[in-house]
């Protein structure tokens, strides 16, 4: 019963990481000064980090059974 509840932040997450990569992927290839090709890397791969952690989080909340927490507010 519980599979059924990570499958969509599972496929989000994967969605998001793809597209992330592909952004990472042809701004890498652009021609621009480095300062900014370093930014232009780093910012969507923290942004992939943070996607990672937050599935984490969300895997642990579904499995301690706090499947919604907007109910405690």
């Amino acid at each position: 019963m519980k599979w059924k509840k990570l499958i969509a932040p599972i496929i989000i997450t994967i969605l998001i990481l793809i597209y992330l990569f592909f952004c990472v992927f042809y701004l890498s290839r652009e021609p621009m000064p480095p300062i900014f090709r370093f930014f232009a890397v780093a910012i969507p791969l923290c942004f992939m980090g943070v996607s990672i952690y937050v599935l984490y989080e969300r895997i642990k909340e579904i499995r301690s059974g706090e499947e919604d927490d907007l109910s405690k507010y």
